[in-house]
């Protein structure tokens, strides 16, 4: 008998098409819609990158403006979803507050529709429900690092932008344009990446029909592992325990011999290098530069110069957004649910493709386990007697 082709992990594994996003490898640059995702974080406000995955195109000044109006109408947390943010115990990760939040938004939206059966929705009702996603969760984040700190939220404002409304949120003064164009282009890089395990696990849950916010909230489950975007919290763990840059040597020396995996380095899909790392790299150090905080440009250097020489494995997009998070004020609890803030346009484009041309997703296994084994004195009934002997002639 020949042996199967596992793919631990779908590794290599081409599942489906997507027009959503690529890894160019002519170029090593990651693709949204067509378009080099440091070109959009140069130039594009978040609301507009949204748009992009949504519809394909990016928006003109009128259609923007209409997204900006109906995404700045949803921005207030209401008070039910705070309620239920309330009951998740302080010392909880903060992604189980996200979870809880947007689980209780889907119960609410949905009720009332009738069956399972009418639970996935038309393209239109999955774009309106992308939006209110978008447009709260902010609040939910802000509100979340806040009630940590002892702190009431704070309201949004319909004059800011996403990213400033996002900052404002959180730390109730308004950031300077150093730190929320950074903010915005973290945003931007962390919007989408083709079928990464969270919006792989959303769209799994879509071809079941099952509603967008499930899809969502499996996602957000998914995206919550440290081998995901758990992987930003990791980085900044990893800097608080070297101190500084003279540590990095007997800290990484330490680390290889106990075999430790180094968080933000290394990448799935990429063999050169993220291609995200520059822009948001250049971001970290306008950052640095106006926060006067140069010995984090020092370790950060000296952990990716002494690693990478080590070990030929390059940084990942985690590498220089945890540290960018933390210069900007975030906890590091915040860092993962700020990912989610970003990537549910990317998960939400993707649920709608998914639904747009569906196919349930169920793969194959091989079995490894026991041979046939039978209970002693067991006797089959007439009607599993049966069926078996229907099996057989099927497989004669």
């Amino acid at each position: 008998m020949t042996e199967p082709d596992i793919k631990k992990g779908l590794a290599g594994v081409v599942v489906d098409y997507t027009a959503i996003s690529k890894v160019n490898p002519d170029t090593n640059s990651l693709l949204y819609r067509g378009y080099p995702v440091q070109e959009l974080a140069a130039t594009q406000p978040f609301e507009a990158v949204a748009y992009l995955l949504w519809n394909g195109e990016l928006p003109t000044e009128v259609q923007l403006a209409q997204l900006r109006a109906t995404e700045r109408s949803y921005r207030a947390l209401p008070a039910d979803i705070r309620a239920a943010i309330d009951l998740v115990p302080l010392d909880a990760h903060p992604m189980d507050e996200v979870r809880t939040a947007v689980s209780l938004i889907g119960a609410r939206d949905l009720a009332g529709t009738g069956s399972v059966l009418d639970a996935s929705g038309s393209a239109d009702e999955n774009l309106s429900r992308s939006i209110r996603l978008f447009a709260v969760l902010p609040a939910i984040v802000a509100y979340g690092q806040r009630r940590r700190r002892g702190l009431q939220p704070v309201a949004p404002r319909d004059d800011l932008d996403y990213a400033a409304n996002l900052l404002w949120m959180t730390f109730g003064e308004e950031s300077g344009e150093v730190v929320v164009d950074a903010f915005n282009r973290s945003m931007i890089l962390y919007a989408e990446h083709s079928f990464n395990a969270s919006t792989f696990t959303g769209r799994v849950i879509a071809s079941t029909l099952s509603d967008l916010y499930s899809s969502v909230v499996g996602a957000i489950g998914a995206l919550k592992g440290p081998l995901h975007g758990g992987a930003n919290e990791a980085v900044l763990h990893i800097f608080d325990e070297i101190g500084s840059a003279e540590n990095v040597g007997p800290w990484l020396d330490q680390a290889l011999a106990e075999k430790r995996k180094i968080m933000g380095f290394g990448h799935r899909v990429y063999k050169r290098g993220d291609s995200r790392v520059p822009t948001m790299k250049a971001a970290l150090d306008e950052l640095v530069h106006h926060f006067d905080r140069p010995d984090v440009a020092a370790l950060y250097d000296a952990l990716e110069s002494e690693f990478v020489s080590r070990k030929g494995i390059y940084p990942n997009l985690d590498y220089p957004s945890g540290p960018a998070y933390n210069l900007i004020g975030f906890d590091t609890l915040t860092f993962t649910p700020l990912f989610v803030a970003a990537r549910v346009t990317g998960w939400t484009a993707h649920i709608m493709e998914q639904l747009a041309s569906n196919a349930l997703i169920r793969p194959l296994s091989e079995y490894d386990g026991p041979a046939e084994r039978h209970i002693d004195g067991y006797v089959p009934d007439a009607a599993t007697l049966a069926a078996a002997e229907r099996a057989e002639e099927s497989a004669g």
